[in-house]
C-alpha cells in the first residue's frame, strides 16, 4: 500500500513539473537563428548568441541553425521561415531590392551589424608592388567564382581603370590555395575577405614578409558612391607583422537581420541583451570568437539596409 501511494506520489510530481515546464515554455517567445555551415565566423557566433539570448533574456527562446549563408538566410527571413539570419550587407541589400541572385524583394531589415569585413589586397616585398597601379600584367587570385571576394575585387580593379580580360591575369583559388600559391609565388597578389585579423594573413606574415596594398581615399568614396552596400574600412597599423601603417579598404558589413514585422520588444531586448555581453559575464561573445571585439555601437549602425525601430530605441538609449 505504501509503495503505491510513494507511486502515485512519484507520478503526480512528475506530473507537476512537466505542467509547469511546459507553461513556463509556453510563456516563452521561440525563436529561429540562422547562421552558417561550420568552418565560418557565423556558426559559432550563432552559437553564442543561442547561449546569451536563453540564458539572459527571460520571455525569448533561441534555437540556432546551420544554413547555407547569407542568400539562404535571406530567404528563410524573408519568407519568416526563420527569425534571425547573419547575412552579409551586401547580400541584404540586393534582397530588399530584389536584385541578383533573388528573384523578389524582401521586407528585410537589420538589428546591427556585426563587424565588418574589408577586402585585403596582399602581396610579398619580392614583388616590387606597392599600388594598384603595380598590378598591371601581375597574376592575382581573386577568390572563388561568385564570391563576394570575387566580386569586390572587380568592383575594385575596374573602378581603377583595369580591362579586366587583357591587363590582368585573374585565377580563382581559394583562400588556403592563394595562401599557397602566394608563398610559392605562383600569383603577384592575392584579394581575401575576411574580418580583421585573419589568421590566412597572419600565416603569410609568418613565412614572408607581406605588403598590405591601401586604396585612396577619393578612389573609395566613388565606388562607396557606385555600390552602397560597401563600407570604408581601415585595418590599423600593426594588425599583422610588418605592416607599421593603416591600411584603407573597401569592405562588406556582416549583419543581423530580422523581418520588418518582428515586434518593437522583441527586436529592442534581444539587442540589448547582444550589447550588455559583448565583452563581459559569463556568456561574453568575445570568449566564443575574437571577431566578437568588433561588435561596437559605432559598428553596429553601419549597416546599408534599414535598421529595426527595436533596435534604434536601444542605440538612441545606449548613447
Amino acid at each position: 500500500m505504501k509503495r503505491a501511494l510513494y507511486v502515485l506520489l512519484i507520478i503526480s510530481v512528475a506530473a507537476t513539473l512537466i505542467i509547469t515546464c511546459q507553461a513556463t515554455a509556453e510563456k516563452k517567445i521561440m525563436l529561429k537563428l540562422g547562421s552558417g555551415s561550420p568552418g565560418g565566423v557565423y556558426y559559432p557566433l550563432g552559437d553564442g548568441m543561442e547561449v546569451l539570448i536563453e540564458q539572459t533574456v527571460e520571455d525569448i527562446a533561441c534555437t540556432a541553425k546551420s544554413t547555407g549563408g547569407s542568400v539562404e538566410n535571406c530567404h528563410l527571413v524573408g519568407f519568416r521561415e526563420i527569425d534571425l539570419g547573419m547575412v552579409m550587407g551586401s547580400v541584404a541589400y540586393k534582397a530588399t531590392k530584389g536584385l541578383a541572385p533573388f528573384k523578389k524583394k524582401y521586407d528585410l531589415v537589420c538589428l546591427f551589424q556585426m563587424y565588418p569585413a574589408p577586402e585585403h589586397i596582399v602581396t610579398t616585398r619580392q614583388t616590387g608592388i606597392k599600388s594598384i597601379a603595380d598590378l598591371k600584367g601581375k597574376k592575382i587570385s581573386i577568390d572563388v567564382p561568385g564570391s563576394g571576394c570575387s566580386t569586390q575585387a572587380r568592383a575594385i580593379l575596374s573602378e581603377y581603370g583595369y580591362n579586366l580580360e587583357n591587363d590582368l591575369t585573374l585565377v580563382n583559388l581559394d583562400q588556403t590555395e592563394s595562401v599557397q600559391a602566394l608563398k610559392d609565388g605562383v600569383v603577384d597578389a592575392c584579394f581575401f575577405n575576411f574580418a580583421y585579423p585573419a589568421s590566412a594573413v597572419k600565416d603569410l606574415a609568418a613565412a614572408t614578409d607581406i605588403i598590405m596594398i591601401p586604396l585612396e581615399e577619393t578612389f573609395v568614396d566613388r565606388l562607396v558612391e557606385k555600390h552602397p552596400y560597401y563600407l570604408k574600412i581601415v585595418i590599423p597599423s600593426g594588425t599583422y607583422d610588418d605592416v607599421n601603417y593603416d591600411v584603407l579598404c573597401l569592405g562588406d558589413s556582416n549583419l543581423l537581420i530580422a523581418n520588418r514585422k518582428m515586434e518593437n520588444d522583441v527586436a529592442y531586448k534581444l539587442t540589448k541583451a547582444v550589447f550588455e555581453n559583448v565583452s563581459t559575464g559569463e556568456y561574453a561573445l568575445t570568449n566564443i570568437h575574437p571577431v566578437a571585439a568588433q561588435l561596437t555601437k559605432e559598428n553596429a549602425l553601419k549597416s546599408p539596409i534599414p535598421l529595426h525601430s527595436g533596435a534604434e530605441k536601444y542605440f538612441m538609449e545606449a548613447k
